[in-house]
């Protein structure tokens, strides 16, 4: 498939012994109910560490040719039919606390999601992670793929981030070594965000519930939110908005299966309710194929394909 993301080999068996686990190992666990899309088969070992020690215990004995992925509020993802081989690794509450470190500094566990951290800034009278509101992820997510909305990007905001490594290793790096790019990092592959520290600005809590407000009713006024999608689709090409693109090529409305482009959002695919990933992925490719027959311009994926197909 045109466009497709590289599929992930199948190593040697992934199901670790529960000696020295104390997270939650589940082979063979059912994806589709963690993602948006609710769409995609299973993983082939579903982890949950029970903090960063175990994760990098875990990762430290696992298989060096067994895939590894990290799964957040899934969100921004395709996953395939054929599900995800290897391991996925899914951060629990031990690894979503956020707290503010002093009056502009907030320390995000990489499980925390978007409203968790732009709340805790509110309460403590910083100001500048609001955007943080209106994307629907965890802050690793938002880390890996210098996430954005409103103006702001996490690179704005990010002083340094703690990731565990495939090898189980633990490293901290700092801004400047993840050489941000618009919904794009060079963070190792396969490296799992359990820290981020956020500097904002001190601010009213008061003005900063204001705009957190104006940011969601901004987002419900023109996006499908409460419908099964994956969020943004493609990225915006430069000095273009790639929903105007889709647009433009008649896509609004577009359907293929039970999968359809919003005709809210033009950007956002939807899952109608039995569309297949298959479908999902396949309406988005005829999407690009549309837009670069009217435009030259080619779209490029900013939700994250993974898995194999059926």
């Amino acid at each position: 498939m045109s466009g497709a993301s590289p599929t992930i080999s199948v190593g040697p068996s992934t199901t670790l012994g529960t000696n020295g686990v104390r997270g939650k190992i589940k082979p063979n666990a059912p994806l589709a109910p963690l993602v948006w899309f609710k769409s995609g088969g299973a993983a082939e070992t579903l982890f949950e560490p029970a903090d960063r020690d175990d994760l990098m215990a875990y990762l430290d004995a696992l298989d060096p040719q067994v895939s590894v992925m990290a799964l957040g509020l899934g969100s921004n993802l395709i996953v395939r039919d054929g599900g995800v081989p290897g391991v996925v690794v899914r951060l629990g509450k031990a690894l979503a606390k956020v707290e503010a470190v002093d009056e502009v500094t907030l320390k995000c566990g990489g499980g925390a999601s978007g409203i968790l951290v732009s709340s805790t800034a509110r309460d403590a009278g910083i100001a500048g992670v609001e955007f943080l509101r209106s994307i629907p992820g965890t802050v690793g997510g938002f880390v890996r793929m210098n996430g954005g909305a409103y103006g702001r990007e996490v690179r704005n905001i990010l002083i340094e981030c703690e990731v565990v490594l495939r090898s189980g290793e633990v490293r901290t790096m700092a801004l400047d070594e993840l050489g941000y790019t618009y919904r794009h990092s060079e963070l190792p592959p396969q490296a799992i965000v359990v820290s981020a520290t956020f500097r904002g600005m001190a601010g009213d809590p008061a003005a900063i519930q204001a705009e957190m407000d104006r940011i969601a009713q901004s987002r419900e006024a023109t996006q499908p939110l409460r419908s099964r999608t994956g969020g943004s689709t493609f990225k915006n090409p430069a000095g273009h908005k790639a929903w105007a693109l889709i647009d433009a090529a008649g896509c609004r409305g577009l359907m293929h299966g039970q999968a359809q482009v919003s005709e809210k959002h033009c950007n956002f695919l939807l899952n109608l309710g039995d569309a297949t990933s298959s479908e999902i992925e396949e309406l988005g490719e005829e999407v690009r194929r549309r837009v670069h027959a009217k435009t030259n311009i080619m779209l490029e994926w900013e939700i994250q394909r993974v898995g194999v197909d059926l």
